[in-house]
C-alpha cells in the first residue's frame, strides 16, 4: 500500500522557518521524481518544488532562494527547508511522488505565516 504523510507544519512568525518532511512507503522512491506543492484558501494547487532521481532541483518563481528541496533515498522521504517564510507562503503543503507512470499524494500539512 503506497503511503505519503506530510509533517512539520505548524504556525510560525514572518521571516522563520519551518522543515517539511515526507515519509513514504510502498513504491519505489528511488525510481521516482518528487515534488512540493502547495494550496492556499480559495486558490488552485501551485506548484513549489521538484527533484529529480539524480537530484536536480526546480523552484516554483515565488520560493526560490528561500525553500530548498531535497531527498534521503535511504530513509524514503522528501523534505522541504522554508526560510524567510511569508504570509502568503500560507497554504496546505503537499508532497508528490511520480515517475511517468504512477503519480501519488500525500494528504498535505498546514503551514501558517502570520504575526
Amino acid at each position: 500500500q503506497v503511503q505519503l504523510a506530510e509533517s512539520g507544519g505548524g504556525l510560525v512568525q514572518p521571516g522563520g522557518s519551518l522543515r517539511l518532511s515526507c515519509v513514504t512507503s510502498g513504491f519505489t522512491f528511488a525510481s521516482y521524481s518528487l515534488r512540493w506543492y502547495r494550496q492556499s484558501t480559495g486558490k488552485e494547487r501551485e506548484f513549489v518544488a521538484s527533484i529529480t532521481i539524480g537530484r536536480s532541483a526546480i523552484y516554483g518563481d515565488d520560493v526560490k532562494g528561500r525553500f530548498t528541496i531535497s531527498r534521503d533515498n535511504a530513509k524514503s522521504t522528501v523534505y522541504l527547508q522554508m526560510n524567510g517564510l511569508k504570509p502568503e507562503d500560507t497554504a496546505v503543503y503537499y508532497c508528490n511522488a511520480g515517475n511517468g507512470v504512477n503519480r501519488y499524494w500525500g494528504q498535505g500539512t498546514q503551514v501558517t505565516v502570520s504575526s
